[in-house]
């Protein structure tokens, strides 16, 4: 049976040829007129006529909003900072003008400075890196526009089958390099699939606010990695640990008040199973 297009929407993925924007773009096009932005030219990409190329520290945003017309505006942009916050305002603008919506993808980062506890989402941003910083620029900048225009998804460490880290750690063992483990590091986590259908039911049922997509379960960062590696190699690995504090430290984004349904929450022993097939 084909899937009708919902005409509903039109959707927009800044970033869609990311790791993680593509899988979003994977998981909507079928449903959606989606629209996605590349960076880096590849046949695939150039063929699509629902890929614009675009550079955002040299292109104007704009440009592509005005022949897309999105309803629902996905950033899940990377690239120079400063670039992105006027992108950003640029996107602003023209979700205020226009009545679109903005799901920003943001990160744990936004809690760094937090080092104690895990954070929930009403919790005050602190941030001591710069991408922290820079994330909570841009979550502040869109939180000003009316509440029901703005969903921000705050992601831990985001795993999938082929993702960029699965490939590092492979990479690592077969090269017979140390794999990094941070010892001290209490975090949670989340897979690609599940964060495409956490979207798509954020754009379904048009809710809107402050999201924490881990995993509803804590993991210390060593140990989940060494599960990860084992499921790979029966051979000695060798660990660099990287110790940046002697004691605990999270970095965790648990959700309270803006619980998804319980089919889209997620376990970091689910995570384990699905990055391990």
């Amino acid at each position: 049976m084909k899937k009708t297009i919902n005409t509903k929407h039109r959707i927009l993925i800044l970033g869609a040829s990311g790791y993680l924007g593509h899988a979003i773009y994977k998981e909507l096009g079928p449903y959606f007129k989606t629209f996605g932005t590349y960076r880096t030219p590849k046949r695939e990409f150039e063929q699509n006529k629902q890929f614009f190329h675009y550079n955002v520290e040299e292109d104007d945003v704009y440009e592509i909003l005005e022949v897309t017309k999105p309803t629902v505006i996905i950033s899940a942009l990377r690239g120079d900072f400063n670039a992105q916050t006027i992108a950003h305002q640029h996107l602003a603008e023209y979700a205020l003008e226009f009545g679109s919506k903005i799901i920003f993808l943001s990160s744990a980062n936004a809690f760094d400075a937090y080092s104690k506890y895990p954070s929930y989402e009403q919790d005050k941003t602190l941030s001591h890196s710069i991408y922290g910083h820079f994330k909570i620029k841009i979550e502040n900048m869109l939180l000003r526009l009316p509440k029901k225009q703005v969903a921000v998804l705050r992601l831990p460490m985001v795993f999938g089958t082929n993702c960029p880290r699965i490939q590092e750690i492979k990479q690592h063992i077969s090269e017979k390099e140390p794999v990094e483990i941070f010892p001290n590091l209490i975090m949670n986590v989340t897979l690609d699939k599940k964060v495409t259908q956490q979207i798509h039911y954020i754009i379904n049922r048009e809710k809107h606010g402050v999201f924490h997509l881990g995993s509803t379960d804590l993991v210390h960062h060593d140990e989940f990695i060494k599960s990860i590696i084992a499921q790979f190699t029966e051979t000695k690995v060798k660990l660099k640990h990287v110790f940046t504090t002697n004691e605990d430290r999270y970095l965790a984004v648990l959700p309270k008040f803006n619980k998804l349904p319980k089919h889209l929450q997620v376990t970091s022993d689910f995570v384990l199973e699905e990055v391990c097939k």
